[in-house]
């Protein structure tokens, strides 16, 4: 699964890496979290840079918990291998995908000792886009839209096979990334883009349990341990 993240990048790198520009003041957050308000570029806005809540709330849920949905509440994660299986998965494919903006992501190795976090980025340590989904809630109560999101998961790589057995599909360079936003791909196109990154093009080294709340949000979260 994939749970925390960073994003560091400055913001006029960001909108020139990806093409796009936030509508909304740029966050610095080292220990991304479910719930926050992050950034996303979505296939409705190619070129505009979003922050929407992580956690997904399908638009024809009973409420803004998520509640009503057959997939339980808010899912940070949704499964590749899955998603077409699952009719409001299916839909969102279909419709609603969209690029997660981040540049390293963290995940826990179970051990006899403990759990021992992990941080992984890319080897020349640029951000990237995880493959996601969107959608929109409609408060009816006051008309007011509350976007979301959830990250896709696809097995690990060789990388990733010794710490955990999920990782988020990091789509591979910017050509993928417009193919993933691209509305007339079609369902087969976009499932297939859901595979692990190039392990040769990652790498990674445990840090302190100071991740493990997301309270702790600076640069020490990132050193080694």
């Amino acid at each position: 699964m994939c749970g925390r993240y960073t994003f560091i990048t400055p913001a006029p790198k960001v909108e020139q890496r990806f093409d796009a520009q936030f509508t909304d003041a740029a966050p610095t957050t080292y220990n991304a979290a479910p719930s926050q308000r992050l950034p996303v570029i979505t296939n409705a806005a190619p070129h505009q840079i979003q922050l929407l809540s992580w956690g997904l709330v399908p638009s024809w849920s009973r409420d803004p918990t998520g509640h009503g949905s057959a997939s339980g509440p808010k899912p940070i994660n949704a499964r590749a291998e899955t998603l077409a299986e699952k009719p409001s998965f299916r839909q969102l494919l279909d419709r609603r995908r969209c690029l997660v903006l981040a540049d390293s992501f963290y995940e826990w190795q179970a051990t006899p000792a403990g759990k021992v976090p992990h941080r992984i980025l890319l080897r020349d340590e640029q951000p990237f886009a995880f493959a996601g989904l969107w959608d929109e809630w409609l408060d009816r109560s006051t008309g007011e839209l509350h976007p979301t999101f959830t990250i896709i998961t696809t097995e690990p790589n060789a990388l990733m096979a010794g710490i955990h057995n999920r990782m988020p599909v990091i789509l591979p360079d910017r050509a993928g990334e417009q193919a993933w936003l691209n509305d007339g791909a079609g369902l087969a196109a976009h499932q297939h883009q859901l595979r692990p990154y190039d392990a040769a093009a990652m790498r990674e080294y445990a840090i302190s349990t100071r991740v493990n709340s997301p309270a702790n949000n600076d640069a020490e979260v990132l050193n080694a341990a």
